[in-house]
């Protein structure tokens, strides 16, 4: 975020890589999260916002806090390279982080952009008040993962949202633009849209000027969370995700989360959101997820060969054998909006291929 003349402070230890930056601007602290690419949630992310919220908490002269991101996001979540790691647990965990946003005494915007999923998206529930700009993607993706929201999502989610909404888009992991999400009735996800991205800045500060004198100040886990056809709705929705998950075990088990926000006291849906977590954590599913999500991303990348390096335009794919392999990569290849020619020895094996 930029003003005139801010005051600045590095908040992460000069030996490790800058995470997040804190500013003040008047009367409002800024956090910025900086930890490229999707400024996602690690270990030394969670310290610096920590370290910025004991901050402005320590200081007179702040009367509102705004928690925004560097780059092209807000927060894509949580650091999965932790995952099973010690550095998951250690304090501040994200869970701690997003108690010590809720029980900050001055009023925290979440200043959300680009992208808001997962942990990211939990840390913003966190907060008391939100602005998202428009064009926002948000998402609770876990559920690709083999796992649930860990830090609070289950039970927030529901009660800024609608149970329904707040159902789908946490068993589907799906995206949402923000603007569509605004347009639910009665949601207390957002308290107002930017114009543009380009203004979100200035909004914020505008927004945390409003609020800094509000009491007392609003928190989602204290919204109600209900459906109004109860155990019904949800043995609907059990039979639905059954049909589309197969042999996957954590949509269901999102069913029985985003249950228990409605039949219980939020802080014992936290707990058995955690349980659930931790047991999906440790299933072969989602172990096998993971390693795919990683494997994904390091085939991705090409040793030697520069990030920035230009890539060549594909306009034709040719494809020798129409057998079942051939004609499979064939058909990838079409469903990407690619020409193919597809070569065999013979015209019968050519008209089965093309057939196929």
């Amino acid at each position: 975020m930029k003003k005139d003349n801010p005051t600045s402070l590095d908040i992460t230890p000069k030996e490790t890589s800058m995470t997040a930056h804190y500013t003040v601007h008047g009367n409002v602290a800024v956090i910025t999260l900086d930890n490229p690419p999707v400024n996602g949630l690690g270990m030394l992310t969670r310290r610096a916002i920590t370290d910025g919220l004991q901050q402005a908490q320590a200081d007179s002269n702040i009367k509102a806090i705004v928690i925004t991101g560097a780059g092209k996001a807000f927060s894509g979540g949580a650091d999965i390279k932790e995952f099973g790691t010690d550095k998951a647990t250690l304090e501040p965990n994200l869970r701690s982080v997003i108690l010590a946003v809720e029980n900050s005494s001055k009023p925290v915007v979440a200043a959300m952009h680009s992208v808001c999923m997962g942990g990211g998206l939990e840390l913003a529930l966190g907060c008391h008040y939100r602005i998202a700009a428009p064009g926002c993607s948000m998402a609770l993706p876990e559920v690709k993962l083999g796992l649930l929201p860990g830090a609070g999502g289950t039970q927030r989610l529901p009660r800024a949202l609608g149970v329904e909404p707040a159902l789908n888009m946490i068993v589907s992991g799906e995206p949402v633009k923000s603007e569509l999400l605004a347009m639910l009735p009665g949601q207390k996800l957002f308290n107002r849209l930017s114009a543009s991205a380009d203004s979100l800045a200035a909004e914020a500060l505008s927004l945390a000027a409003d609020v800094a004198d509000a009491r007392p100040l609003p928190r989602v886990r204290d919204l109600p969370c209900k459906h109004p056809q109860g155990d019904g709705y949800f043995q609907f929705a059990r039979n639905m995700v059954k049909g589309m998950a197969k042999n996957f075990p954590a949509p269901l088990k999102c069913v029985d989360a985003v249950q228990a926000a409605t039949q219980k006291s939020f802080d014992d849906g936290l707990l058995m959101e955690r349980e659930l977590f931790v047991n999906l954590m440790l299933s072969p599913e989602s172990r096998a997820l993971r390693h795919l999500f990683m494997a994904e991303r390091a085939a991705s990348k090409i040793k030697d060969v520069p990030a920035d390096t230009l890539l060549r335009e594909i306009k034709s794919v040719a494809v020798i054998g129409a057998g079942t392999m051939g004609g499979g990569i064939a058909m990838n290849f079409l469903n990407a909006g690619l020409p193919v020619k597809l070569l065999e020895m013979k015209q019968d094996a050519l008209d089965r291929g093309i057939a196929t």
